[in-house]
């Protein structure tokens, strides 16, 4: 069965890291883009990272560029996202999500969805 799974969420203080895994079974992402995507509570999912399936090519929501970092591994089946400089306005659920190809970043046009990994920016 297809599925994606984040995990690495968690409680963090302001300026400090935290890296999200998303990992798939039941199929390669060899042919998709993923995607990272978060939604806070009362706000619309906005995406905010992906990493494309050809050439590696990533893209950030301004938000949070210079803070993280995507990046994929295809022998562990798995994509990673690296938080730095946390700040509580990043405080949301992180989902992934893929699509064949190339980054659109929209969350109408993905394929797959995983369920989701907490993150909470709180001194």
């Amino acid at each position: 069965q297809v599925q994606l799974v984040e995990s690495g969420g968690g409680l963090v203080q302001p300026g400090g890291s935290l890296r999200l895994s998303c990992a798939a079974s039941g199929f390669t992402l060899d042919y998709y883009a993923i995607g990272w995507f978060r939604q806070a509570p009362g706000k619309e999912r906005e995406g905010v990272s992906c990493i494309s399936s050809s050439d590696g090519s990533t893209y950030y929501a301004d938000s949070v560029k210079g803070r993280f970092t995507i990046s994929r591994d295809n022998a562990k089946n798995t994509v990673y996202l690296q938080m730095n400089s946390l700040k509580p306005e990043d405080t949301a659920v992180y989902y992934c999500a893929t699509e064949l190809g190339s980054c659109y970043l929209r969350v109408k046009g993905m394929d797959y969805w995983g369920k989701g990994t907490l993150v909470t920016v709180s001194s």
